[in-house]
């Protein structure tokens, strides 16, 4: 036991395990290091302990025992001494609701996991060993303008309201094994006359029968479910609410529930080499300001893997704004689990994978976008098996001086590019920050591109609505191989508004295009694209519809059929492209 060892001795080698955490003091100077049984009570500000060793408020870390009360007690002592390191040494942790402090930062070890304990399950008051997450918090009158994990925090492995100065860190696993992704076995079907859109059986509108609802929603690997909004169950592997100077390096999430993270309104926050293996949404950045992510690996086959969001959950529209989201990899192409034990085993379309073949496991802004997406960076990440890149404006949200560049995708299951600006309209509908009306989606900049065998059916989907045109939109350096395979029926099709859809790059069915469909866009210039199909595609490689004052400079693509197809554009202008002669449309 951590207590019968000489507390100098056992401070100096722990101190030296965590050289890497950047306590490279010597012993001597900071004993004692750690916190003990004994050392809780202490007064004096000398001996205040840098590190709060979760054993020593009697965590057993033995998979069997619930944690959770030692490891809210270590951070508990942490907080009350000012701050300081909650470590935890190699073991399994089970555990129900953890309380984030401020100035406290959680370390995970090297072989440490902490697993989030079993909810209980349907018709059951209590989950593993008699305990329950914490609860949800209370509905409020603007729950109805985003799904239900959006409005929560509380009901999570980890999480934490109103801090400053908090971190997790360190090499270890947290496993969400008794989270919820978002419903479970018998769940009531959806309220009739609702609007809006939820996740499978969250989905509002028009009732299914319960065992249709089932169907819909197969197991994800080998683990129970559970009824999101029943009482007790957790549904986030970490949640932050209105926090500010938050860091998240180095350590893993498998299976994180329906958010690996769930961030509301956090500001100047990091997150660095994560990586995330899931079977819902990796990361949500909702509202956040000063952002930077990087170095993270996302698989997450059912939902997204990088997403930044805008929503209501806070009461008032706050946009999401200063985020770098640099050298991530993102996927949807693996099962549940196999990217962090290294066999990276692919969906196949089995009935054991449920006929999954691809998944979402991309990097999107939205769908939630009420406040705005401002001032934004991605770069230098690679997306593979999953969708494309989708900057999504439908809530009122301005999206706005937007650069990514530098990516590459392979196996994109629908556009490798999707832009929408809507009119989904899903917020308040009053003045000010009580309003909700159509956004912004202008200054965009998208630049050295590589996608290879992507699917043909829908080409990148670039579409604004009457009134409201995307602009000032610039695609540079891009070269697109995909599937091919398009008819000549489908170069006739006419393509529906659906203004107020929810967002899909599927949203609009087959597109007249193989390459680019653009529509309701002003100020658009493309340089230097390439669009190779694999098998012969009837269409034309870019479609263009109201679009005014473009620019087609050094465009490639097959000429068999006509390359461009322009409808009710004008000011636009064709040079120096292999894939038509140079014209100039007034």
């Amino acid at each position: 036991m951590f207590g019968d060892m000489n507390p100098f001795d056992s401070a100096r080698r722990d101190l030296l395990k965590l050289g890497s955490m950047g306590l490279a003091a010597s012993a001597a100077a900071v004993v004692p290091a750690f916190a003990t049984a004994e050392a809780r009570g202490a007064t004096s500000k000398a001996a205040t302990p840098l590190i709060f060793d979760v054993r020593s408020f009697g965590a057993k870390g033995d998979g069997k025992t619930v944690d959770s009360p030692a490891i809210n007690a270590a951070i508990e002592a942490a907080a009350a001494a000012g701050g300081g390191t909650v470590y935890f040494p190699s073991g399994v942790y089970i555990s129900f609701s953890v309380r984030l402090k401020s100035k406290v930062d959680l370390y995970l070890s090297q072989g440490c996991t902490v697993v989030a304990a079993d909810s209980p399950r349907p018709g059951e008051t209590t989950g593993y060993m008699g305990g329950t997450y914490d609860a949800a918090e209370s509905k409020t009158s603007y729950d109805a303008y985003q799904d239900f994990g959006h409005n929560h925090w509380h009901n999570s492995l980890f999480w934490g309201e109103n801090l400053s100065d908090l971190s997790i860190t360190g090499p270890g696993l947290i496993w969400g094994r008794g989270l919820s992704f978002g419903a479970g076995p018998g769940r009531p079907p959806a309220t009739a006359g609702a609007s809006g859109r939820g996740f499978g059986p969250e989905r509002i509108g028009t009732p299914t029968p319960p065992q249709a609802a089932e169907r819909s929603r197969p197991p994800r690997g080998d683990y129970s479910l559970f009824q999101a909004e029943q009482a007790g169950v957790g549904n986030k592997a970490i949640a932050l609410k209105n926090c500010r100077n938050v860091i998240f390096r180095d350590f893993s999430i498998l299976k994180g529930g329906h958010f690996g993270l769930l961030l509301t309104g956090v500001d100047n926050l990091t997150i660095d080499n994560l990586k995330i293996d899931t079977d819902r949404d990796g990361m949500d950045i909702d509202c956040c300001k000063n952002v930077r992510v990087s170095n993270c690996t996302v698989n997450s086959p059912w939902d997204d893997g990088i997403c930044p969001k805008s929503s209501f959950a806070l009461g008032y529209n706050r946009p999401t704004e200063n985020v770098s989201i640099t050298n991530c990899y993102v996927t949807g192409a693996y099962r549940l689990g196999s990217v962090l034990d290294g066999t990276f085993k692919k969906f196949d379309g089995s009935e054991a994978d449920h006929g999954k073949i691809g998944g979402t496991g991309r990097i999107k802004c939205g769908t939630e976008s009420n406040g705005g997406f401002i001032n934004i960076t991605i770069s230098n990440c690679v997306f593979e098996g999953c969708q494309g890149l989708a900057l999504e404006t439908v809530d009122g949200a301005l999206l706005e001086d937007i650069a990514v560049t530098n990516i590459t995708m392979r196996d994109v299951i629908s556009c490798p590019i999707f832009l929408r600006l809507g009119s989904r309209l899903r917020g308040p509908k009053g003045t000010g920050d009580q309003s909700t009306v159509v956004g912004t989606l202008r200054r965009v900049l998208i630049s050295n591109i590589t996608s290879y065998n992507t699917a043909g059916k829908y080409g990148s989907n670039i579409t604004g609505i009457p009134g409201y045109p995307i602009e000032d939109l610039k695609i540079s350096d891009v070269y697109v191989e995909h599937v091919g395979g398009g008819t000549a029926e489908q170069a006739k099709i006419q393509v529906p508004e659906k203004e107020d859809a929810y967002p899909e790059p599927g949203m609009l069915g087959t597109l007249p295009a193989h390459g680019f469909y653009f529509r309701h866009v002003n100020r658009l210039e493309m340089s230097h694209v390439e669009i190779q199909p694999k098998a012969p595609d009837a269409r034309p490689a870019i479609y263009a519809d109201d679009v005014h004052r473009a620019d087609f400079y050094f465009i490639t693509a097959p000429n068999t059929v006509p390359a461009f197809s322009l409808n009710n554009s004008t000011d636009t202008r064709i040079l120096l492209s292999r894939a038509a002669p140079d014209s100039i449309v007034p």
